[in-house]
C-alpha cells in the first residue's frame, strides 16, 4: 500500500470517476491512567471529516456533520457523524463522484477537525486517511495518508482534489491549524488557500 505524502506532489487520477477518503482514529486516554483514563477511552473522542467544495478561492458547499449530500445529486456524500472513533475501519467516509461535480467547482478540500466543543485531537491516536477508487461499483483502497503528529491546532487540511484540463488530481496538504469549535465560518476560512 502506497502512503501519499506532500512531497509526492499532485497524483493524477486517470480513470478514477469516484474517489473516497475515509477518516479513522483510535481513542486514547490522553496520558491519563486509572479510572479517569478508562472513562476517557470508553467515551472516545469526536473528530469530524469534511469535504469543502471550492469555486476558485471561495468555499461554496461542504459535506460533514449532518450535511450528507450538499449538492443533492450524489456528487459529494458523507457517511455520517461518528462521535467516538470506536469500531473497525473508517469512522467517517466522504465520496466524490467527479462526473457529477458542477463545472464551477474547481477543487474539493478534505479537512479533519476536532470541531465540536469538548473534542480534542490529543484524545485521538492513529489518525489516518484511506484513499479509495470506487469507480465501476467496486471499492479498492489505493493509498493512505498519515498526517504528521507534530503541530498545534485542532484541524488538519488533509488533501485536495483539483480539477485540471485533463481530469482530476489528488494532492496531500497535511497542514495543521486552528478552527473555532462549532464555528462554520472558521472551518470554511481554514480551507481557503489550501
Amino acid at each position: 500500500m502506497h502512503t501519499l505524502t506532500k512531497e509526492d506532489g499532485p497524483a493524477d487520477l486517470p480513470g478514477v470517476t469516484k474517489l473516497g477518503i475515509g477518516a479513522s482514529w483510535d481513542t486514547t486516554t490522553g496520558g491519563s491512567g486509572g479510572l479517569m483514563g478508562f472513562a476517557r477511552k470508553s467515551r472516545g473522542t469526536d473528530l469530524d471529516a469534511f469535504a469543502i467544495l471550492m469555486a476558485g478561492p471561495d468555499p461554496v458547499r461542504f459535506a460533514g456533520l449532518d450535511v450528507s449530500d450538499p449538492l443533492k445529486n450524489g456528487a459529494v456524500t458523507h457517511s455520517g457523524d461518528n462521535q467516538t472513533g470506536h469500531g473497525e475501519g473508517d469512522d467517517e467516509l466522504i465520496e466524490v463522484s467527479f462526473d457529477r461535480v458542477p463545472a464551477h467547482v474547481t477543487s474539493v478540500v478534505f479537512v479533519c477537525a476536532a470541531y465540536k466543543r469538548g473534542s480534542d485531537f490529543r484524545k485521538a491516536a492513529n489518525v489516518s486517511f484511506k484513499v479509495y477508487d470506487s469507480s465501476g461499483g467496486t471499492t479498492v483502497q489505493v493509498a493512505d495518508i498519515w498526517p504528521s503528529l507534530l503541530g498545534s491546532g485542532n484541524a488538519v487540511a488533509v488533501a485536495k482534489a483539483v480539477r485540471t484540463p485533463a481530469g482530476w488530481t489528488l494532492e496531500v496538504i497535511n497542514e495543521r491549524g486552528t478552527v473555532k469549535q462549532g464555528d462554520q465560518d472558521s472551518l470554511l476560512r481554514f480551507a481557503v488557500g489550501k
